[in-house]
């Protein structure tokens, strides 16, 4: 691969050095694998499922990192409400229905 065979009218990095691995969300150090996060993981698992739609197309739709949304399936993250809500947003569901 040549730098020329990609290119564009301003600059871009092919291998951006501003991403690292420790800027990646850890998984939460006090709430991580507690019973209410597995359990909202696994409702928005089985939705996203159900719909045949794959981790990354969601967290594209809610603006959200694919890995995070992994890690928030794996109850690993105290995920923020405005998260659900994109999430819910990207599942075409209202908020209420990741609860039930």
């Amino acid at each position: 691969m040549r730098l020329n065979d990609y290119w564009v009218s301003y600059p871009v990095e092919l291998y951006p050095s501003s991403v690292h691995y420790w800027d990646m969300a850890k998984p939460s150090p006090t709430h991580a694998g507690t019973p209410v996060l597995i359990k909202l993981g696994l409702r928005i698992r089985s939705l996203r499922e159900a719909q045949g739609l794959s981790q990354e197309s969601v967290a594209l739709g809610a603006g959200l990192d694919r890995s995070y949304l992994g890690g928030i399936e794996r109850g690993e993250h105290n995920v923020a409400v405005v998260n659900l809500e994109k999430i819910a947003i990207a599942l075409d569901i209202h908020l209420a229905d990741l609860f039930k």
